[in-house]
């Protein structure tokens, strides 16, 4: 409500109205949705709200993003071994009681929200890396890295360069699929 300005809301998140407790909207007094049982503005407190879960939204997914296309593209492409290992850790990581985290970061983060939005972000990674090692598999065989790999591109030039770029497609989707995911959380 503080970006909103006095303009559109008069109330703050904090301020009590001592004569409006539970009353309906008012348009007078400046209560467009009315308020709650302790008489503050519901319209202030629900774009509050709003902030809040938009910017959980934008930076949990921004670090899942970054952290699963990195993780999934490196496994997809360097294969084997070590993408039989980078793929048991996934499977682990989804076998544990993800409340079980949340708990243990909010321990140890304590109530600083930002801090708890990017932990939040550092567990919601595992589909988008097993989505992208999927489509980094099928991108590695393609004539594009052929020709990378011909013109002695070094590894890590091809996954950061060509394949994940080739990624934004699948990327962009799950991640509009996982704002909402991590808005419940």
């Amino acid at each position: 409500a503080a970006l909103i300005g006095p303009l559109f809301v008069p109330w703050t998140v904090k301020e009590v109205d001592w004569s409006a407790f539970r009353s309906p909207p008012d348009w007078a007094k400046g209560h467009y949705l009315g308020t709650d049982q302790n008489g503050r503005d519901l319209l202030a407190r629900l774009l509050q709200g709003t902030q809040m879960s938009l910017l959980v939204a934008a930076v949990a997914t921004f670090v899942s993003v970054t952290i699963g296309v990195v993780y999934g593209a490196i496994a997809g492409y360097v294969g084997g071994r070590i993408d039989a290992i980078m793929m048991r850790f996934v499977d682990i990581m989804y076998a544990l009681p993800y409340i079980l985290f949340v708990i243990i970061l909010v321990v140890i983060f304590g109530r600083r929200p930002v801090l708890l939005f990017v932990a939040i972000g550092a567990l919601e990674w595992l589909t988008m890396a097993r989505i992208v090692r999927g489509q980094t598999l099928s991108l590695k065989e393609k004539e594009f890295v052929e020709a990378a790999r011909a013109g002695g591109a070094t590894t890590r030039t091809i996954v950061f360069r060509h394949i994940i770029r080739n990624l934004t497609g699948p990327v962009v989707i799950y991640a509009t699929l996982t704002i909402p995911e991590i808005i419940i959380v």
